[in-house]
């Protein structure tokens, strides 16, 4: 078969044929008397073997060893195809997030798409003065990817950046609500607590509803910061979380103040007095915990906890009753 019916069948360019030979891969098998190259059944067989290999990403000088060399296993040159396929995914798949991400911030010129990489740039820096700056020049200067910040915020180990970071995602215009709570289910512990402390810092009803929705979280630092956050919106939802936060020991000062923020209204203040009286009389509640109890009665107004208060000045466990004398005397001097 001469050349011109080999390019024809195979798919194969006579320019890309002629390279081949040109490279030893094939080597027609004879020469007709015109001096036209002859390809053989076996020739066509190995054009297809090599354009097979091709379609696996491998070069034509691998091609011709695996094709010519006896003694070539190919199991390692595929698990080095598997790394090389790999590396090639992640890398196009960076390109794609930062094309979508610069697409997103929607710029309307080139000087708007250079300061977007500029910033991408500048959040993946390994200074934490640039990632700084980043954030903090972002709602002003850039148009923001507001993925980019959520994404950042989430992996963000220095506190100052962090900071900056959730202040530039609050401010950001753009609702993140969704890409943080994604951060909620993440199998690292630290990914989690940034997730929820970034919710905690976003505005709006949609944030609130992520944070009402983190009280059910089975990892008790997320249900913790979430109550937290709860309460400084003044949403009761939190109030049993924050409880065994104080019985547990557990950021008990930031959750007695939460509920003494929670106890302006006077059947909220009510409904947190007889919850922690509840449980100072628990047989189960230990000595460390009903002192934490006790002291957070301290700013919870109404009848029943002032009630309570004296009856502790009088109890069995002598730290107990001296917090409820001195707690007494603070309410009567008000």
């Amino acid at each position: 078969m001469l050349i011109g019916e080999v390019a024809r069948r195979s798919g194969v360019s006579a320019r890309m044929l002629r390279h081949y030979e040109s490279l030893g891969l094939v080597r027609p098998s004879g020469r007709t008397g015109s001096g036209y190259r002859e390809y053989s059944g076996r020739d066509i067989r190995r054009i297809f073997h090599i354009e097979s290999l091709r379609s696996l990403g491998l070069s034509l000088r691998e091609i011709g060893r695996a094709l010519d060399d006896p003694g070539f296993t190919p199991s390692a040159l595929v698990a080095d195809l598997i790394r090389q396929t790999r590396e090639r995914i992640a890398a196009e798949t960076e390109l794609l997030t930062r094309l979508r991400r610069i697409d997103a911030a929607g710029p309307t010129g080139w000087e708007d798409v250079l300061q977007v990489v500029s910033f991408l740039h500048a959040l993946r820096s390994t200074s934490a003065d640039a990632r700084q700056r980043a954030a903090l020049s972002s709602v002003d200067e850039v148009p923001v990817p507001v993925e980019a910040l959520a994404e950042a915020v989430l992996r963000e180990t220095d506190t100052n950046v962090a900071g900056a970071l959730r202040w530039a995602l609050a401010r950001s215009g753009e609702d993140a609500t969704a890409l943080l709570a994604e951060g909620l289910g993440s199998p690292v512990a630290a990914v989690r607590q940034r997730a929820v402390v970034s919710l905690a810092e976003l505005p709006g009803d949609e944030a609130t509803t992520r944070l009402r929705e983190a009280l059910a979280h089975p990892d008790v630092v997320v249900r913790g910061h979430a109550a937290l956050a709860l309460g400084a919106r003044g949403a009761a939802d939190g109030l049993p979380t924050l409880v065994d936060m104080i019985v547990a020991g557990r950021n008990d000062t930031d959750a007695a103040d939460a509920l003494a923020s929670l106890a302006g209204d006077p059947a909220t203040a009510e409904r947190i007095a007889a919850g922690l009286v509840g449980l100072l009389a628990e047989d189960t509640t230990e000595a460390p915990a009903r002192v934490r109890l006790t002291q957070a009665l301290a700013d919870i107004p109404g009848t029943t906890a002032s009630q309570a208060l004296v009856e502790l000045s009088r109890d069995p466990d002598r730290a107990v009753a001296v917090t409820a004398v001195y707690l007494v005397r603070l309410r009567e001097a008000r």
